[in-house]
C-alpha cells in the first residue's frame, strides 16, 4: 500500500487544515517540533503509519494512531448522564 493511500475519512487539523493521505500525515508528525515529535502517542502514531503504508492494513489503524497523537492532552473523561442503563428499571 503506497504512501498515497488515502484515508477513508480526511482528519481535520484544529488549524482547518484537512489531511488526506498517509504521507500528509507522516509530513505532519516530521515537522513538529523535536520535543512533541519524540512524545509517545506521535511515535506511536508514526509507527501505525509506517506499518500501514509499507505491509497494508486498514488505514483506520494510522488514522487511530494518528488521532490519539492529535488530541493526547484531552482529557477522556466518562458522562454517566450520556446514556440510560438498561439494567436496574423496574
Amino acid at each position: 500500500m503506497p504512501w498515497s493511500t488515502p484515508f477513508d475519512e480526511p482528519i481535520a487539523l484544529p488549524n482547518g487544515k484537512m489531511l488526506v493521505t498517509l504521507k500528509d500525515a507522516a509530513d505532519y508528525i516530521t515537522k513538529l517540533p523535536k520535543a512533541e515529535h519524540d512524545e509517545p502517542e506521535w511515535q506511536a502514531a508514526m509507527e501505525a503509519l509506517i506499518l500501514v503504508a509499507e505491509n497494508g492494513g486498514p488505514t483506520m489503524f494510522a488514522r487511530i494512531g494518528f488521532m490519539r497523537g492529535l488530541n493526547r492532552h484531552v482529557p477522556r473523561v466518562f458522562n454517566p448522564d450520556r446514556k440510560d442503563t438498561h439494567w436496574g428499571k423496574s
